[in-house]
């Protein structure tokens, strides 16, 4: 998990004359005893989260999980059971993303783990739209990284999603940043530079991309893609064709839409039309 790497490149070289001197030597003698102590198979890390997992379960907006190479569930919490539509968190186990979410996002989620493990590639700060149980859309902050033995193997994986959080209303720069919210949703349509934007706030550019993450905890960036992707799901559940969905969310085109609208949240535009509830007269 994330800090092995350093503790054995301590570990590695804690012999020899350190040349940071007596504290360079303890840090280092720290973590070659670490180092030492680090589960070396997936069900010792396990072991290691038993106390952990009473404290995850009452977390109601974080989603915590391990899984095993075979991207399968080995350990999660209550939360993502719940949001699984069940009442245990056993429910899970031995299963994976594909066995317990909607087909066409289940699929994608199952693949994006695969990546991770085969690869031993980190996902990090990745803003991703989910449909939950009552086919509600919801956006959150995911993070995934692979997990590694002593020698370095990847064992399996272990990941969060955050929901996003509301506003920071008691920010001291909210008041300028207000209007920004409303600005953006309104001019979907059409690019907006970024000079715009930091002209109607009066900040600078690292200014405001630093309220602007803790204020509305994303980067402006992610902001618009944000209101473009709610205001596509929104028109994706209507007869509207996915050629002008695309122009009224300010795309270029419709490729250029379903390629963003995929990265976004896994799965195309048209599979997430599938995906919502149907109408009760067209359930009959």
């Amino acid at each position: 998990m994330e800090g092995i790497d350093d503790a054995r490149r301590l570990a590695n070289s804690s012999s020899g004359a350190p040349p940071g001197g007596a504290d360079d030597a303890a840090t280092r003698g720290f973590a070659s005893a670490l180092y030492d102590k680090m589960p070396d198979t997936l069900a010792a890390i396990l072991d290691t989260l038993t106390f952990v997992m009473p404290l995850l379960d009452v977390v109601p907006n974080v989603v915590f999980f391990v899984k095993d190479l075979d991207a399968r569930y080995v350990a999660a919490n209550l939360t993502l059971a719940t949001r699984c539509g069940l009442d245990r968190s056993e429910g899970l186990l031995g299963k994976t993303s594909e066995q317990v979410f909607p087909s066409q996002f289940g699929k994608v989620y199952t693949q994006q783990d695969q990546d991770v493990i085969r690869h031993a590639r980190t996902i990090s700060d990745q803003l991703e739209m989910h449909l939950y149980p009552d086919r509600e859309p919801g956006w959150c902050m995911t993070h995934k990284r692979p997990i590694c033995d002593r020698d370095g193997r990847v064992v399996g994986l272990v990941g969060i999603s955050c929901d996003l959080q509301a506003a920071t209303l008691t920010h001291p720069a909210y008041a300028r940043l207000a209007g920004i919210d409303d600005f953006l949703r309104e001019n979907l349509s059409r690019t907006i530079p970024m000079s715009e934007l930091t002209a109607m706030t009066g900040l600078s550019i690292s200014q405001f991309e630093r309220h602007c993450k803790r204020i509305f905890h994303l980067t402006p960036r992610q902001m618009l893609h944000k209101f473009r992707l709610e205001r596509a799901t929104a028109l994706l559940a209507t007869s509207e064709s996915i050629t002008n969905i695309a122009a009224a969310c300010g795309y270029s085109d419709h490729s250029a839409f379903s390629r963003h609208f995929k990265n976004m949240t896994g799965i195309s535009p048209s599979q997430f039309r599938l995906a919502l509830p149907k109408a009760p007269s067209e359930n009959k």
